[in-house]
């Protein structure tokens, strides 16, 4: 993979803009973490106008309910959630600043749409290689909603973390 690109996060418009759907790139820098009731809680902070739990603008989301660390890891198995159970609440977030999500599976037209509209990328990771992706995060600190367990906000830390360009802002889709 001579045109593997890394990715030193976060993200703003022009590196988005030189991403295009297909490519490998590997991922360096801070992450949030989010599924479902993560991302309700987020949005009805929007809607309320409320502090949000971490900043929006140019940061990355990793729909993931990472396991419990082993001994001597800062974190456990942390695969990909299929990524179209956020697609009701991705367009505030994007339009608050969120620049990429990360997750696996296709989203739907409007958030293709909408990835135009805001300047993000959609990343897809490997789904059923949580163990081998966990070794790319280098630390992990639950930051919100800890009554939420697994689906609590996490701060993760990556370190030449895998992924493909799923979506850009050019319309291309690794899906179509």
């Amino acid at each position: 993979m001579a045109d593997l690109k890394i990715i030193k996060l976060p993200l703003n418009e022009k590196i988005v803009a030189e991403l295009h759907a297909g490519e490998h790139v590997l991922l360096c820098g801070v992450v949030y973490t989010a599924r479902d009731a993560a991302h309700k809680r987020i949005v009805e902070s929007i809607q309320k106008d409320e502090k949000l739990p971490f900043e929006l603008e140019g940061s990355t989301i990793y729909y993931t309910g990472p396991a419990p660390a082993p001994p001597g890891r800062p974190i456990g198995s942390a695969g990909p959630t299929t990524s179209y159970r956020m697609d009701s609440y991705t367009e505030p977030l994007l339009k608050m600043g969120v620049r990429g999500m990360i997750g696996k599976g296709e989203r739907n037209a409007d958030i293709a749409l909408a990835l135009q509209k805001y300047k993000a990328v959609y990343f897809a990771a490997v789904g059923g290689a949580g163990a081998l992706l966990s070794e790319r995060i280098i630390s992990c600190e639950v930051i919100a909603y800890p009554d939420l367990g697994a689906e609590a906000i996490h701060k993760l830390e990556f370190e030449n973390f895998p992924v493909i360009v799923a979506q850009d802002i050019f319309g291309g889709n690794v899906y179509s």
